[in-house]
C-alpha cells in the first residue's frame, strides 16, 4: 500500500537538534537535582530516589512534582532551563540549509518548555524554519512517549498521524510515534532499531531520509 502524503515533519528538540556531546541535558538534569534540594529541601539523596520513581511513574521529574508536590510548574521550568545555552550552541549552517530544503510543515515538539526551545534554535539560528512550537505545557505536562503528548500535538495541527515524520532521538519516543502510525527517524544511530523507520547518525542527515521518501513515493 502507497504511503500517505506527508505534511508534518516533527523535530524533537534536545539531543537532536543538536549532538549529546554538547552537553545541554547534561546541564538541565543537574539543575533538576539542585531545584530539588535548594528549592524543595531534599537532599542529595532523597532527590535522586524521587527522580527515578517520578520517571517510572509519571513520564519526568516534573510530573511528579507537580502531582505529589503541587509545585509551580513554571517556576521549576524557568529554573531547569535557566542557563545560557548559546554558551555551548552555535549557528549551524549546515542545519539550516537542511531545513531550507526540506519538502514539509516543520514543528518542534519537545518535553521542555518554549522558552528554552526557543534559545536553542535561537542558539543554531534556525528558529525561522519553525512555524509552531509545542512544548510540556502544550501537552498538559504530559510528555513523549506517553500517547496523549502524541495526540494534543494531532489534534492542534488537524492532523493525522500517518501524515506526520517524527524525528527523535528516543527510541521509546520513536516506537510510541510509529504505534500511532507516523513515520519516524531515530537520531544518533545508524543501528536499525523496531520502530525506526530511518536511523541517521545526526540531524543533518535528514535530508537523506526526505530523498528516500521522495522515491519511495514517486
Amino acid at each position: 500500500m502507497k504511503r500517505r502524503r506527508l505534511r508534518y515533519a516533527l523535530f524533537d528538540l534536545d539531543d537532536t537538534m543538536y549532538p549529546k556531546s554538547a552537553g545541554v541535558m547534561d546541564t538541565v538534569r543537574q539543575r533538576i537535582t539542585k531545584y530539588m534540594t535548594l528549592r524543595l529541601g531534599m537532599n542529595q539523596a532523597l532527590a535522586r530516589q524521587l527522580r527515578a520513581r517520578y520517571y517510572e511513574q509519571y513520564g519526568t521529574t516534573l510530573r511528579g512534582l507537580c502531582v505529589e508536590l503541587q509545585i509551580d510548574p513554571d517556576d521549576y521550568l524557568s529554573y531547569v532551563h535557566g542557563f545560557p545555552v548559546a554558551e555551548v550552541l552555535a549557528p549551524n549552517s549546515a542545519l539550516d540549509q537542511v531545513l531550507a530544503c526540506l519538502p514539509w510543515r516543520k514543528v518542534v515538539f519537545t518535553s521542555g518548555s518554549r522558552e528554552h526551545a526557543q534559545r536553542v534554535l535561537t542558539a543554531l539560528d534556525v528558529k525561522q524554519h519553525f512555524e509552531r512550537i509545542f512544548d510540556i505545557r502544550d501537552t498538559r505536562y504530559y510528555c513523549k512517549p506517553h500517547p496523549s503528548a502524541y495526540c494534543a500535538v494531532l489534534d492542534s495541527l488537524d492532523v493525522a498521524a500517518e501524515e506526520c515524520l517524527m524525528i527523535d532521538d528516543s527510541i521509546s519516543n520513536i516506537r510510541a510515534a510509529k504505534e500511532l502510525g507516523m513515520v519516524t527517524v531515530l537520531v544518533g544511530s545508524l543501528d536499525s532499531q523496531e520502530g525506526a523507520d530511518f536511523a541517521i547518525d545526526r540531524i543533518e542527515d535528514t535530508v537523506d531520509v526526505a530523498r528516500r521518501i521522495a522515491r519511495e513515493t514517486a
